[in-house]
């Protein structure tokens, strides 16, 4: 069903999401202030409060969206849905039932269909910043979802 892929080039400026439940906030923001030196090169954003907090506490130049409860993790999916996000450091509490749940697993599910890094706790987000791709322009595949919607338009027998 999704087999029409296309390849889009990743820019050695990552465009990176910074996402955080409450009790994973301080931890996000330790993990940002170690790495700043790093970040500090790259367009970054997040959801409301999350974004805030690293803005406040860093200096570093955050672009905001909604709460994650308030839309802010739809906001993210749609700029993933449109290649304008390349990595999703989101360190998510499995242990914490959250309200808007549907919205957090459709992003995890976005950003996995749309084949971008997802760091989801300090060792994978490590592992992501760390990799020479990061500083690196690289290629990815992505779902071509304008030929796979032709396809099937064209496919539909009236």
């Amino acid at each position: 069903m999704y087999d029409i892929k296309k390849k889009i080039k990743v820019q050695s400026k990552k465009n990176i999401a910074l996402v955080a439940h409450d009790y994973k906030k301080d931890e996000l923001l330790n993990w940002v202030k170690k790495h700043r030196k790093i970040l500090q090169f790259h367009h970054l954003m997040g959801t409301g409060t999350t974004a805030t907090i690293i803005e406040e506490h860093t200096g570093l130049n955050i672009e905001k969206f909604a709460s994650g409860p308030l839309g802010g993790d739809q906001q993210l999916g749609a700029k993933i849905s449109e290649s304008e996000i390349d990595v999703l450091i989101f360190f998510w509490d499995p242990l914490e039932m959250q309200p808007h749940d549907p919205d957090v697993k459709a992003l995890l599910r976005i950003s996995t269909l749309y084949n971008i890094a997802i760091g989801t706790c300090e060792t994978t987000a490590d592992y992501i910043i760390s990799s020479p791709m990061f500083t690196d322009e690289y290629e990815v595949e992505i779902v071509d979802n304008n030929t796979n919607i032709k396809n099937r338009v064209e496919s539909v027998e009236l």
